[in-house]
C-alpha cells in the first residue's frame, strides 16, 4: 500500500508533468515552426539555446533559476511588481523550471516533423488562397500530429524524471514542491530501501513504456518521427 506521502508526490508529479506538457506544446510549435522554416542568421543561436538544456547540468540550472527567483533577481523582482510574490520553493517555481529544463524534448520532435514535410503542403495550401495561419493549422499541424505527440510523451516522461532543478528550485516540501524523484531520494537518505524500491520501480516501468510507446510509433508507416 502507497502512504500517505507517496500518493500526494505521485498526484503533484503527475500534475507538474500535465501542466508542463500542455504548456510546453503551446511554446514549443510556433518555435519549432520558425526554426523550420526561417532562413534567419539567428536561428543557430536561437537553437542552441533552445537545446541548451540538453547539456547543462540540472543542478546548473536549477542554481540561475532559483537565483533569478530570488527577490533581488530579474524574474523575483518582475513577479513581485506583479503582486505573485516569489516563486522559489512553490508550484509556480517548478513550473518555470520544468517547462525551460524540458523544452528541448518538446521543440526537436515537433521541428523534425515540420522539416520532414517540406515546403510542397503549405505551397498548395497558397494556391488556394488559404491564409498562412489557416493552412498552417488546418494542413502543417495536422500533418506534424506524430511530432506532436512524441514531443508530448517526452515532455511528460522527463518531468516526471525530473530531478537536480526540482530540488535547487523547490526543495523537498511535502504536499507543495515534493515529487516523486525527491521523495526517493528522501526515502534513500533515510535508509528506507523498501519504500524507495517501490518509487524507483514505478520510475523504470513507466520509462520502459515511454520508449515502448515511441518505438512502436516509429514502426508504424506514415509516421513522421525524428
Amino acid at each position: 500500500m502507497l502512504s500517505d506521502a507517496a500518493a500526494q508526490a505521485i498526484w503533484l508529479t503527475a500534475k507538474l508533468a500535465t501542466v508542463t506538457t500542455l504548456v510546453l506544446l503551446v511554446i514549443a510549435t510556433p518555435i519549432a515552426w520558425w526554426l523550420s522554416g526561417t532562413v534567419s542568421r539567428w536561428r543557430a543561436a536561437v537553437g542552441a539555446l533552445v537545446t541548451l538544456p540538453l547539456v547543462l547540468p540540472p543542478s546548473v540550472l536549477g542554481f540561475y533559476l532559483l537565483v533569478a527567483m530570488d527577490p533581488d533577481g530579474p524574474l523575483g523582482q518582475l513577479t513581485q511588481s506583479l503582486g505573485w510574490g516569489t516563486l522559489s520553493f512553490t508550484f509556480a517555481g517548478l513550473l518555470v523550471g520544468s517547462i525551460i529544463f524540458s523544452l528541448p524534448f518538446a521543440v526537436l520532435p515537433i521541428q523534425h516533423a515540420f522539416e520532414a514535410l517540406g515546403p510542397r503542403p503549405m505551397e498548395v495550401a497558397a494556391t488556394l488562397r488559404a491564409r498562412p495561419l489557416d493552412a498552417f493549422f488546418s494542413v502543417a499541424l495536422p500533418l506534424a500530429r506524430p511530432g506532436l505527440v512524441t514531443a508530448a510523451i517526452l515532455s511528460f516522461a522527463h518531468t516526471v524524471g525530473e530531478f537536480g532543478v526540482v530540488l535547487m528550485i523547490g526543495g523537498n516540501i511535502p504536499g507543495s514542491t515534493r515529487v516523486v524523484s525527491t521523495l526517493i531520494y528522501g526515502h534513500v537518505e533515510a535508509m528506507e530501501y523498501a519504500q524507495a524500491h517501490w518509487l524507483a520501480g514505478g520510475m523504470v516501468l513507466l520509462s520502459f513504456l515511454v520508449l515502448l510507446a515511441l518505438s512502436l510509433m516509429k514502426r508504424r508507416p506514415g509516421r513522421v518521427l525524428p
